[in-house]
This record gives structure tokens, sequence and C-alpha cells, in this order.
């Protein structure tokens, strides 16, 4: 079961984080400074439980076929508004996001897919749904101690504004995104 922590260059922030392959999927857990992140996947890699918990709003929500929905509520009045969006999963700054999308993708190297997120951003977690490509560029394969770890590199581009950026995946552990640094793992990645 990996757990660690990555750091956010951005805010220099910590995200302590645990994860976990289970029968019938994958959960990630995760806290930071401002923020609480929940993730429970399905067998396929579908987004079927959601939950972000902010100083003064919450989301949940999760995928419901070809769509996802969400309630989006103030902290302080746990009541909030349903949301429904034509789209393949969340994304938010948690580094559990990048590997529940990569691994729901379930490309082979050199492929590629467009994919419709809604991503939950800010301090108020307003949702924003976009367009992105995720390319698999390539697997390299690094010996370690007990065995060869597969680190597969893809190249993400954001179609909204044609930036593209990388990530690399190994196992469900990020080890490497725009502005997050894998700062300690305290046991091995689960693969695939």
């Amino acid at each position: 079961m990996p757990a660690g922590v990555y750091l956010h260059l951005d805010g220099d922030l910590e995200e302590r984080f645990h994860c976990a392959p289970g029968p019938g999927g994958w959960r990630y857990t995760s806290s930071r400074p401002g923020l609480r992140t929940d993730i429970v996947v399905d067998s396929r890699w579908r987004q079927i439980r959601v939950e972000l918990v902010a100083p003064e709003w919450w989301v949940r929500g999760g995928v419901t076929g070809p769509d996802v929905a969400w309630v989006r509520a103030s902290g302080g009045t746990g009541t909030g508004t349903e949301h429904t969006e034509h789209a393949a999963g969340f994304m938010s700054g948690s580094p559990g996001f990048l590997v529940a999308v990569a691994r729901a993708l379930d490309l082979d190297d050199g492929a590629e897919r467009d994919v419709r997120l809604v991503s939950f951003g800010g301090p108020s977690l307003a949702p924003l749904t976009a367009p992105w490509r995720w390319r698999r560029a390539g697997t390299s394969v690094h010996e370690t101690e007990t065995e060869p770890l597969p680190v597969v590199r893809y190249d993400v581009t954001d179609l909204s504004t044609g930036e593209i950026t990388r990530v690399h995946l190994a196992g469900d552990v990020v080890l490497d995104a725009p502005g997050i640094e894998l700062a300690a793992l305290e046991s091995p990645p689960s693969l695939p």
C-alpha cells in the first residue's frame, strides 16, 4: 500500500497520501493544508466516488455512465447544488487524479486519446470543464533492489490553451508532474 508525501512546488505545500488497490478498484486519500481528497475508482478506473473538502467548500461526485455528476456546497450550509456534465471524470490539483485518469484511458505506448474532464480549482473548488489530449509517450524500465520498475511518460495537452505538460507514473504513484514532486515514498508503488 503506497504512502508518502508529494510536494506542491507552487505553494510549497506537502500532500500526505495513501493509496491501495482493492478487489473492486483503487482508492486514494490525501490531505494538505486547505484540502482533503478522497478518490475511489472501480475495476475499470472510473471515478465512482470523489470527495474534495476545503475550509469553506466541499464537492462530492462520481461518474454516471457517459456523464459526471457532483454536488458543490459551501461548508457551513451542508446543502448544495447538483450539477451534471458530459465528461469522463474529474481533475484537481491532487496527483491522485493524474493516476486515475491515466489508468482509465488504458493507452498503449504511442497511443493518444482526447478526454473531457471537470476540473475543480481554487479555494472555492470552482468547476471548469475542458478538453485534454493524453498521449502515452513511452515506457522505460528502471532496475531497483527488488524488481524492475516500469515508468510511463504521458504528454498531456490542454486543448483549450495548447499547453503541453509531462507526467511520469510508476504504477499508482506520480514520480513527476508540473508543480508536483514526490518528496517521500514509504512503500513501493502498486504495479498493474
